[in-house]
């Protein structure tokens, strides 16, 4: 059966975890139920594994993003401790399947629909599996004279497969209850991945593309990737038609335009919940609050903030390439996620905004939550409560692609 390692915590100085059934060390020493101090490395199997479990405390979650917070997390599977510079790594070594479980009930909820779960499962594989057959590098920054061209791959970690957060997929164990509807998904789909051409997907995927998903090279290296092109997210044509500021002003029609409530709390982590206008939002900053978080982002500084003019954006009008002028300078900047950063003190919810000045204010109006590359998951969820079928799901997302063991 394979195994996947995934990265917990890292630094610590000491870890303590919490045993639910009984663990054996690689000496064969027993550890009861109890709570433990480990300050040094350590291998902890399981007895039994659908019986037994561990917990940790102040587990870091949504690292940057505006969700973030610590939490209690608890999972399956073996942990593993290992000692490095800045201090002790926790690892779970967990069955493939069993890691898929969770990140289908962690990325959303164990009570989204059956069909959305079983598409989750597929891509979530997938997710896995392509750069084990793609190795790529883990991005890359050009610089030149006031320019600063970022995007941010998928990093290879060096003591485990995948982290536990959204830089990979969500993993929080069995903190988020699996329903029975998740693992019969899991078990529905099992060995199934997103399928081009007879290889497996880079099967991206973001909370809410804002009606419109966005193609791969907005937001990572400059390749086209046909099964990652942008769709317009609904049942019937109602793109832009090229006015794509007027887009994303209004709300027009769209699987992830929802305001379905009953929905949401289904679809969504309670987290989650909190960030009801994924679809359209606003921000507003003055000018020197916008100085002072280029300045600490970026490092430079360009004085009060005087013009943000986008210079190239994506189909569903992802900026990639943003101008910042101040009173002392300007700078380039891109890709999407680089000018999330640069424009929030965590990360603006997309680059898809539009820019106004108001009388001690430049506001930024904007649409969806995420590069939008690939399945939103939001749209997808709202598709299968209209009784779509995961395949149906994945070939509205992934154009040309197909489901294949």
């Amino acid at each position: 059966m394979l195994n996947v390692s995934v990265g917990l915590i890292e630094g610590r100085a000491a870890v303590d975890a919490e045993l639910t059934g009984t663990f054996t060390d690689l000496s064969g020493r027993l550890y009861p139920p109890g709570r433990y101090r480990f300050d040094g490395e350590a291998t902890l199997t399981p007895s039994d594994m659908s019986a037994c479990a561990f917990a940790l405390d102040d587990v870091t979650i949504g690292i940057g993003f505006h969700w973030e917070r610590r939490e209690r997390q608890v999972y399956r599977g073996a942990l593993r401790l290992i000692r490095r510079g800045a201090g002790l790594t926790a690892i779970n070594d967990i069955p493939l399947e069993e890691y898929v479980t969770s990140v289908i009930s962690s990325e959303m909820s164990a009570s989204c629909p059956l069909e959305l779960l079983k598409a989750h499962a597929v891509i979530s594989r997938s997710w896995l599996w392509f750069p084990k057959a793609h190795p790529a590098p883990a991005g890359r920054t050009l610089t030149g004279a006031r320019e600063i061209l970022r995007w941010y791959g998928r990093q290879a970690h060096a003591d485990f497969d995948v982290c536990a957060d959204d830089h990979c997929q969500r993993y929080q164990g069995i903190t988020r209850a699996f329903s029975p509807a998740a693992a019969q998904a899991v078990r529905a789909t099992a060995g199934e991945f997103l399928r081009y051409n007879g290889a497996v997907c880079d099967a991206r995927f973001s909370k809410s593309c804002g009606g419109i998903t966005e193609r791969y090279a907005s937001a990572w290296e400059d390749a086209d990737i046909p099964y990652l092109e942008s769709v317009y997210d609904g049942a019937a044509k109602a793109a832009p038609d090229g006015d794509i500021e007027h887009w994303i002003r209004s709300a027009p029609p769209a699987y992830c335009n929802t305001h379905d409530t009953e929905l949401l709390s289904r679809i969504l982590p309670g987290f989650d919940q909190e960030t009801r206008d994924f679809y359209r939002w606003r921000v507003s900053y003055t000018s020197e609050e916008l100085a002072a978080l280029i300045k600490s982002k970026l490092a430079v500084d360009l004085g009060p903030i005087r013009e943000l003019q986008p210079l190239a954006r994506g189909p569903s009008g992802r900026i990639h390439r943003l101008r910042i002028a101040g009173a002392r300078d300007y700078i380039i900047i891109g890709k999407e996620l680089e000018i999330r950063r640069a424009l929030s003190s965590t990360h603006l919810y997309s680059s898809a905004f539009v820019v106004d000045h108001e009388p001690g204010r430049i506001v930024l109006s904007g649409a969806g939550w995420g590069h939008g590359v690939g399945l939103c998951q939001i749209g997808a969820a709202v598709m299968a409560s209209q009784g779509r079928r995961y395949t149906e799901i994945l070939q509205h997302y992934y154009r040309g692609a197909a489901v294949g063991r």
